[in-house]
């Protein structure tokens, strides 16, 4: 079971959102994710395997080298792109 967090620079309405969907998607394809939701201030307490957040956080996620996953979800409610994203990070994590 892997541990994921959904996390915006706020913490609420567009990650919200994006941890119903990652969560919906998690379930109808049996996904071994565990999702959890906070702000970016949750990132550094956070013990898991990836972050799921919007594209121009990812970017800066991505440039701070941190030990995890990191999945930028262009599209929010777009439960194909979370799928086969979700796919990806779970191949990679083998």
């Amino acid at each position: 079971m892997y541990k994921a967090l959904v996390a915006c620079r706020a913490g609420v309405g567009s990650s919200l959102m994006l941890k119903i969907k990652v969560a919906e998607v998690v379930k109808t394809n049996d996904f071994p994710i565990e999702v959890e939701h906070s702000s970016l201030d949750g990132v550094p307490g956070f013990n898991g395997e990836m972050i799921i957040t919007l594209p121009d956080v990812a970017e800066e996620l991505v440039q701070k080298n941190l030990p995890y996953k990191i999945i930028g979800i262009g599209n929010i409610v777009d439960k194909n792109e979370i799928k086969t994203k979700l796919e990806a990070a779970l191949a990679e994590l083998g």
